[in-house]
């Protein structure tokens, strides 16, 4: 029992008043439905949980932790990011909800209701989370839908988030009653006294006062930089260098470029045939998920056995079972455009994003799985190890956030369209845990289309490795099938590792 009611370690949390360039790229472009960025979680429970017990772990979160009772408030014009300010009309009865499944409450009427949760647009005058308890499931069983805006936090900072409403027994007592209104009218006043409610000329003075110091402080590394070239010749090789890493990191982000494979170049090194799949061309703004689950420790040995890590073994197989679900329809690939995301972060902070999309093309002709698993491995290691710092996504936000929303979504959209699938995989706890009297029994994360043609995310828990497909199906015609194609492509691999 003393572990069961044992206190969470305290974490650090990784919130600013202002939004980074990056997190306001994403609150921007979320205006246009097609490139939500944000992604939301399915948990499965084997009863229905306690939802008084619920609603007292989330009040004392929300006690605990103040973006949960933050809105987002727009800077003057477009040039500084919007900031986090108390909601002064909080409400946490509109941010926890329950809905029932009709019967019989199958595995497949549970994606579907998930998927319209996840399409219904957030208020955005209000906190950017929301926690959706369905029961119903067949076989007494529940589920949880969690969304949280991507601005708030990335996958990393979400999943430690998560701790504060789960516990590691099934009778954890509640946490004493929180009074919401007196700390929401404690935080409405410090902000207050924080001068956090200017007049108008003070927003205009702020907001000129903001602009001009990101100007300068990009002159002021730039000069300082320049001075250092005359008493380090050296130093002009370097930053040339480091010059041309960023500009061909840059457009590998703008352009969905990058290393092409080597059966898609020519003897004079230019790409022959263009890259992705023929078959994906069309976008639309409607969602289907599809879920998987796999036993982690036969991932992680098919992995070791063929010779690179589980990421390795993640995007290899969802490369092979989509070359298969083409193999099918009789039509050749010579590559297919993907993504995966590099974690920068280097804290064990709760909240905030510290990540960059690397993309790159995957080889999609003949070739034996072991083989392209070696290929991928080779050239995700090479990737990896061009991503420094936060990357260039950072660079590029700020200027991205100076220009009208329209063209910046409008880009987006033209460049999305170009990649196949995005993946990201995340890792979760190691144990089982509890919400509120009931056992979570599988997690499945799906993350943002954001105009491709889907999203494939993982995450590991209590010793599985659970897959969500969240997946256009304008772009792709049979979704069903090119789930069961790449579950096939996954158990050939842990086949061909563990053989």
């Amino acid at each position: 029992m003393a572990d069961e009611v044992r206190e969470r370690p305290q974490r650090e949390q990784r919130f600013e008043k202002r939004m980074s360039d990056a997190e306001a790229l994403m609150w921007n472009v979320e205006k246009d439905p097609w490139l939500n960025p944000s992604g939301a979680s399915l948990i499965i429970l084997d009863r229905p949980p306690d939802f008084e017990h619920f609603r007292k772990q989330v009040a004392a979160a929300v006690a605990e932790v103040p973006r949960l009772m933050d809105r987002v408030v727009g800077g003057l014009g477009r040039l500084q990011p919007p900031v986090w300010r108390p909601d002064p009309e909080f409400d946490l009865d509109f941010h926890i909800r329950k809905m029932a499944l009709p019967a019989p409450g199958d595995m497949r009427q549970l994606l579907e209701m998930a998927t319209q949760i996840y399409q219904d647009p957030y208020d955005r005058t209000r906190p950017l989370w929301q926690y959706i308890v369905i029961e119903g499931l067949e076989d007494g069983r529940a589920a949880m839908v969690w969304k949280i805006h991507h601005s708030i936090a990335d996958g990393t900072g979400a999943a430690r988030l998560s701790e504060a409403f789960i516990q590691i027994g099934r009778d954890a007592p509640a946490p004493p009653e929180v009074d919401l209104d007196a700390v929401l009218a404690e935080r409405l006043a410090t902000d207050d006294e924080e001068g956090n409610n200017p007049s108008v000329l003070d927003s205009i003075v702020g907001t000129t006062t903001h602009f001009m110091r990101r100007q300068a402080g990009i002159s002021r590394r730039l000069a300082g930089e320049m001075a250092m070239l005359g008493a380090d010749p050296l130093r002009a090789g370097d930053a040339i260098g480091g010059v041309v890493k960023v500009v061909n990191q840059l457009r590998n982000e703008l352009l969905g470029g990058g290393s092409a494979p080597e059966e898609a170049v020519g003897a004079d090194g230019e790409e022959q045939l263009p890259g992705g799949s023929p078959l994906w061309r069309t976008r639309s703004r409607h969602r289907h998920l599809e879920a998987m689950a796999f036993p982690l420790d036969q991932a992680l040995a098919a992995a070791k056995g063929l010779g690179g890590s589980l990421n390795d073994w993640f995007l290899a197989g969802v490369v092979n079972g989509c070359v298969n679900y083409h193999d099918e329809r009789h039509t050749p690939l010579r590559t297919l455009n993907t993504s995966f995301v590099v974690s920068t972060r280097a804290d064990k902070a709760i909240g905030g994003n510290s990540f960059t999309p690397t993309r790159f093309a995957a080889p999609a002709g003949p070739m034996d799985p072991a083989e392209r698993f070696k290929r991928l491995s080779e050239a995700m290691a090479t990737k990896r190890a061009s991503v420094s710092g936060e990357g260039a996504l950072s660079g590029l936000a700020g200027l991205a956030n100076l220009l009208p929303t329209s063209l910046v979504t409008s880009v987006a959209r033209s460049q999305a369209a170009k990649m196949d699938f995005a993946t990201s995989n995340l890792r979760g706890a190691r144990r089982r845990f509890y919400i509120s009297g009931a056992k979570v029994l599988h997690c499945y994360a799906f993350g943002p289309l954001a105009g491709t043609a889907f999203n494939l995310t993982a995450m590991s828990y209590a010793g599985e490795f659970a897959i969500t497909m969240h997946i256009d199906p304008v772009a792709i015609a049979d979704p069903a099938d090119l789930r069961d194609c790449v579950e096939a492509a996954y158990q050939e691999l842990i086949d061909l590792g563990t053989a």
